[in-house]
């Protein structure tokens, strides 16, 4: 199967990519290659979440590597070793919490500069590349600038908007856009690939609203779904004052809960795994003073994790004001009579009883209230503050 099979409703990309990677492999049999749609070194993929930024930057990434002349067979060596993030030319870079260091960005770029041991590419896929520091894309971009023979960069954004990337990045990158997948796109493929039940892909990509993997979990996994059905609830509770803080607070914790149990295990592994490395349990001479003199690290260690904890709280969080903007987004198209389909499905004898009491106007008011909440915490307003705000907003109309 194609190393592009995993990219829902994205043709023109995939058509894109796969000329560059046809060209690619010429490049490494030593053909000169000047034709449009020739490989370039610096690539960016944008497009809403869910749309499969990361999917694609590892898929061209594979494609490059692929050992059947750039095809991106999915089944040779080259292929597989990428998709399965083992490829030794092939790194990735994955934001544990706020944002990508300097430091981190300037040893990939040095370790980048080195031929590929394969032969074929080097290849840095960024993700969530909106979050380097200012100092992470001044390394990158210098990298970009003078960039070493066969080695390629392939960095992920939500947009090309300055506050996202910086635009002498963006300038000396191709764009690759990725649009929204349909839900029918998303369903077949959750059918196709998972062995979903048709009703349940159908209900699972309606309610994601063309996000993949949030999909994926709303049909495998009960405590997502859970999740989803608290929030979704949240509307129906906001009947006064006291009962929109309550309903803040409760939507903040349920939040916190979950990043703590995504992380709780690995965090604990981690720690015991470097305690272990600078000498914890041992008896010999030095172990003592070992153990004393590496307070530093574990404290950077602790940092790191509690970064990572607020990132994945507040991607949590997000997920949670999604839906809700879901089900005033249903209220309003029930209110306007228009021709689309409702995302929560499931819920929309509560969506249309809420039409009956609303205008169009107070719904409309409600959908931007959740949005600017959404706005609030990525300019880092403290998540009760801009969720209690909006909750009264919810509720006033």
């Amino acid at each position: 199967m194609s190393v592009f099979a995993d990219l829902v409703g994205q043709d023109e990309a995939v058509e894109t990519m796969s000329r560059a990677a046809a060209a690619a492999a010429r490049i490494v049999a030593g053909d000169n290659v000047t034709a449009n749609g020739a490989m370039t070194h610096a690539w960016i993929f944008t497009g809403p979440p869910g749309s499969g930024r990361s999917v694609a930057a590892r898929a061209l990434a594979a494609a490059l590597e692929c050992e059947r002349d750039g095809t991106g067979c999915g089944e040779c060596h080259g292929c597989h070793t990428v998709l399965g993030g083992t490829h030794a030319d092939v790194r990735f870079v994955v934001p544990e919490g706020l944002s990508i260091g300097v430091n981190e960005m300037r040893a990939l770029v040095l370790r980048a500069g080195t031929a590929p041991s394969g032969g074929r590419w080097q290849a840095v896929v960024v993700e969530d590349a909106d979050r380097l520091t200012e100092a992470a894309g001044n390394a990158l971009l210098k990298a970009i600038e003078e960039p070493p023979p066969r080695t390629v960069f392939l960095l992920c954004t939500p947009s090309t908007h300055p506050d996202d990337i910086s635009v002498t990045i963006r300038s000396r990158c191709r764009v690759v856009p990725l649009r929204q997948p349909p839900a029918e796109a998303v369903a077949e493929m959750l059918v196709r690939r998972d062995g979903i039940a048709p009703d349940v892909a159908s209900w699972a990509a309606a309610a994601a609203q063309g996000h993949v993997g949030r999909a994926r979990r709303l049909a495998n996994d009960p405590e997502a779904r859970g999740r989803r059905e608290a929030v979704l609830a949240v509307p129906r509770r906001l009947t006064g004052v006291g009962a929109c803080f309550d309903a803040a607070s409760a939507l903040i914790a349920a939040t916190e809960t979950e990043a703590a149990t995504a992380f709780a295990e690995n965090d604990s592994t981690e720690r015991a795994a470097l305690e272990q490395a600078l000498g914890a349990g041992g008896t010999g001479r030095g172990a003592a003073g070992a153990m004393r003199g590496s307070a530093g690290q574990i404290k950077e260690l602790e940092k790191r994790q509690k970064s990572r904890s607020t990132r994945s709280q507040r991607d949590a969080l997000d997920r949670a004001l999604v839906d809700l903007a879901g089900f005033y987004r249903d209220v309003l198209v029930t209110n306007l009579r228009a021709p689309v389909a409702v995302v929560h499905s499931d819920i929309a004898q509560q969506s249309s009883a809420a039409a009956e009491k609303w205008s169009p106007e107070s719904t409309l008011r409600r959908l931007e209230a959740i949005l600017a909440c959404r706005d609030a915490i990525e300019q880092n307003v403290k998540p009760k503050i801009a969720v209690e705000a909006m909750m009264l907003n919810l509720w006033r109309g």
